[in-house]
């Protein structure tokens, strides 16, 4: 299994993901916003956390433009799976590959913690190695993680079982305390927490483990793009 990390200007964390990924079997290749194509054979791409190009006019809007997004969207649009965390959810959502806006948090406070997580889907390749309800505990850090969508958004996100993480306690003012969103074929997470950042016990927990493990299971099980 093979994953591309995309490293933008600002990216801070493509590095971590890049070993989550790799800690869990992938095969990690790196690569840069300029570049035009995904590596030959990718399976997942990750966009990682941080504060692309210094998160002017919006957070991801400028890197949802760069040269390596169409490639992006390419795959996903052929069935590709694409996990974009913090940052990399402001990305995707701005390329519209998922639905709604991330906007400042409701206290208008950059807040940084590990925080508490329900896991609410368990159907996807990036969930399926969680159980439903279980709680976990994954970081935050974050200024823009309020996820905001219409009423009638969030119904059919409820309605399609898209919902992949919540917040146990709401600390940006998410509708209805999300924290992961999932596209219409499962195959795009966008999440505000960091799994990453908790895939080893000295980093203070390992419920990271399980999200790149899982979907590294699934896709040797034969969830992959035929």
């Amino acid at each position: 299994m093979k994953a591309a990390v995309v490293t933008f200007p600002g990216s801070n964390c493509d590095r971590d993901l890049a070993l989550g990924f790799a800690q869990a079997g992938f095969e990690v290749i790196r690569v840069w916003h300029k570049d035009t194509a995904l590596p030959e054979g990718t399976d997942v791409v990750g966009v990682p956390g941080g504060f692309s190009f210094g998160d002017y006019l919006r957070c991801g809007a400028i890197a949802a433009r760069s040269p390596i997004a169409a490639a992006i969207s390419a795959h996903a649009s052929r069935g590709g799976y694409v996990l974009g965390i913090c940052n990399g959810f402001q990305v995707l959502t701005e390329m519209r590959l998922l639905p709604g806006a991330l906007m400042r948090n409701g206290a208008l406070k950059f807040v940084c913690r590990p925080q508490g997580l329900t896991v609410a889907n368990t159907a996807s390749a990036f969930t399926k190695g969680y159980t439903l309800g279980q709680q976990i505990t994954v970081p935050i850090a974050h200024h823009d993680g309020n996820y905001t969508l219409d009423a009638e958004g969030l119904a059919r996100l409820k309605g399609e079982d898209r919902i992949a993480f919540t917040y146990l306690d709401n600390p940006n003012g998410s509708v209805g305390g999300i924290a992961g969103v999932l596209s219409e074929n499962c195959r795009v997470l966008g999440m505000m927490p960091h799994p990453e950042r908790c895939i080893d016990p000295l980093q203070g927990g390992a419920d990271g483990v399980a999200l790149f493990h899982g979907l590294y299971g699934a896709l040797m099980g034969g969830m992959a793009l035929a």
